[in-house]
């Protein structure tokens, strides 16, 4: 079994090719080639917490391990293993994996979703996820503007010089014309109104993984068009913003994204709510295995 660390990871996936293994994944789940275990937890009375996630892909499986704590942080581990002899192949340092693959995850959403052409981007949250965000949706959208909005104005800005990008001083002014909206925060209120998102935006939350945590409001919930969630059956144990809505989850507006094939006619309001799988780990540490032995 080999060791797999963070700056090999970065190596080799880029995230334009992270994009296209997400869009092969996702037709996977489509066609049942591919399979996902739901995230389950193991919690502390200290506020320690043991995560683990797994899948399924094409002759792969494997399972992401990792522990966070409040105060101390978070530590991430993948495992694969080949899935006709059941043999370990590899351990991964999984933080970047993560990172990337709800990127391209969201990148892949977005080019099912969004309207074409060169967009204005609205970015709530300034850490590594919001930047994966951005980074994918480069890879299948024109950005004629960028606008980062954050409560910390220092990390705001220095994350919008980072990505050419103009941090601005409200949530609102951020989100108000942007033909794409992300939500990448730890926040457990919505930090969005409905009012701001006007029909035919694109919305990507993918901050909360929690029952008891959301990033939109109920209102915009049920007025989308369409919601895709990569997994209902996830969604359902973790989205706390369709929980929190409160939705119905026979409700035709909420469908799996692997069964998505195109955007909506007219002007949707489409949201894509991320919560995140374990198949995407899998097919993105199989790219890697696969370019180091």
């Amino acid at each position: 079994m080999i060791q797999v660390t963070e700056e090999q990871v970065r190596e080799l996936l880029s995230m334009e090719e992270c994009v296209r293994i997400m869009r092969q994944t996702f037709l996977a789940l489509r066609a049942g080639t591919a399979s996902n275990q739901p995230r389950r937890r193991i919690y502390l009375d200290n506020g320690t917490t043991l995560h683990s996630m797994g899948g399924v892909y094409g002759k792969y499986f494997g399972t992401k391990f990792y522990s966070t704590n409040p105060k101390h942080g978070a530590y991430f581990f993948f495992f694969l293993f080949d899935s006709e002899t059941a043999r370990p192949l590899a351990q991964f340092e999984a933080n970047y994996l993560g990172q990337i693959r709800t990127g391209a995850a969201s990148g892949y959403a977005t080019d099912l979703l969004a309207v074409p052409g060169p967009i204005t981007l609205g970015v709530i949250g300034s850490g590594f996820q919001a930047q994966s965000q951005i980074d994918a949706i480069r890879c299948v959208r024109e950005l004629k503007d960028i606008r980062v909005w954050s409560r910390n104005q220092q990390k705001r800005e220095s994350f919008a010089a980072a990505n050419q990008a103009r941090a601005v001083t409200t949530a609102e002014e951020a989100v108000r014309g942007a033909d794409i909206v992300v939500t990448a925060t730890p926040s457990k209120d919505p930090v969005i109104e409905d009012s701001w998102i006007v029909p035919g935006v694109h919305v990507n939350a993918m901050g909360s993984n929690r029952e008891q945590r959301r990033e939109l409001p109920s209102r915009l919930v049920h007025r989308a068009d369409l919601i895709a969630v990569d997994s209902i059956e996830v969604a359902k144990i973790e989205a706390g913003d369709l929980i929190m809505a409160p939705v119905d989850w026979n409700d035709r507006r909420i469908v799996d994204l692997a069964k998505i094939e195109q955007r909506p006619a007219g002007k949707p309001i489409t949201i894509f709510k991320s919560c995140g799988l374990g198949v995407e780990d899998v097919a993105a540490a199989a790219y890697v295995y696969e370019r180091l032995v």
